[in-house]
């Protein structure tokens, strides 16, 4: 199953990050290409993102859209990047999560189920309700073990 890992930096991990010196930091970095060096067989794709001052954001509805200069969302902790990952299951991600050395929050994702089509051009019907199915038992499955607070084993 695909996951999105998004990695989230809080204003206490920003301020800790300034504070450390070139060879704590060094070692930082080091410490998370060693952890993408571990998971490469998993790897999809992923990025780090530029600062959320380098953001666009178009808002939509309403007439014409708007575009705005800054993030999305005012708040005080951002996606600071990304990495779409191949597992098992949600245990598999939260596993490779709970080893992340960089920023202190980690969003998990499921990577929505495209819906298959014909060679027409037109959704299969069957596919797409069996696509649809796998991905809602997927994600009611997910919920509830975000709803559960257990220890990531």
């Amino acid at each position: 199953m695909k996951y999105v890992l998004l990695f989230v930096d809080t204003p206490e991990f920003q301020e800790e990050l300034g504070s450390l010196g070139p060879a704590e930091r060094a070692r930082l970095f080091e410490r998370v290409d060693e952890w993408f060096a571990e998971h490469a067989g998993k790897m999809r794709g992923g990025q780090k993102l530029r600062d959320p001052d380098s953001a666009t954001t178009v808002r939509l509805g309403g007439g014409e859209p708007v575009v705005v200069d800054g993030p999305f969302v005012e708040g005080k902790e951002v996606v600071s990047g990304y990495a779409e990952v191949e597992v098992a299951d949600l245990d598999e991600a939260l596993r490779m999560a709970a080893g992340w050395p960089g920023c202190p929050v980690v969003e998990i994702r499921p990577v929505e189920v495209p819906v298959p089509v014909d060679s027409r051009g037109a959704a299969d019907s069957r596919g797409a309700a069996a696509s649809r199915a796998a991905a809602d038992a997927g994600a009611v499955a997910d919920a509830g073990a975000a709803a559960d607070s257990r220890p990531v084993a």
